[in-house]
């Protein structure tokens, strides 16, 4: 089974999603319930929630997934992977202009067999990709709140 890439771009084409993701994007855990996920979701900085298990990408939550969803619920039987995934040998360019048209910020990156690889994400302004300093850079900056259940895959 795969695990995030620890160095996204260091074996991917130029102008590849796998060039291109976040490396060390936070997760959850299978565990984790619709009570959770909301308060994950409270952070606008997190757009969705990815649901792995032993380094499989189960399920990728958004937040209207919860709506009207019991708080004890388990999330992985939320949400979805059609439309919110991608291989990382998929164009960069031609992945940023379809989540612009979707409105969409973030797209999980997985391997063949469903293995999360990374994230995906589309800056506010639309014009490119948060990158992994730009996003250790701005959680320095900020007070962050902490999840128990949500971590980073990376140190």
């Amino acid at each position: 089974m795969s695990t995030p890439a620890a160095d996204p771009g260091g074996g991917w084409a130029p102008g590849s999603v796998g060039a291109a993701m976040i490396g060390c994007p936070k997760i959850c855990g299978r565990t984790t319930t619709v009570h959770q996920a909301r308060e994950a979701l409270r952070d606008d900085h997190v757009h969705a929630l990815l649901v792995v298990d032993r380094g499989l990408l189960l399920t990728v939550v958004e937040r209207g997934d919860l709506l009207g969803q019991p708080a004890a619920a388990p999330v992985r039987r939320l949400g979805t992977v059609a439309g919110r995934t991608l291989a990382p040998g998929a164009d960069a360019g031609a992945a940023r202009e379809t989540m612009a048209a979707r409105g969409q910020r973030r797209l999980a990156v997985v391997d063949d067999r469903g293995g999360l690889l990374g994230l995906l994400c589309l800056k506010r302004s639309g014009t490119g990709f948060c990158t992994d300093r730009g996003v250790r850079e701005r959680a320095a900056q900020r007070r962050v709140t902490r999840h128990p259940h949500i971590g980073a895959t990376c140190s």
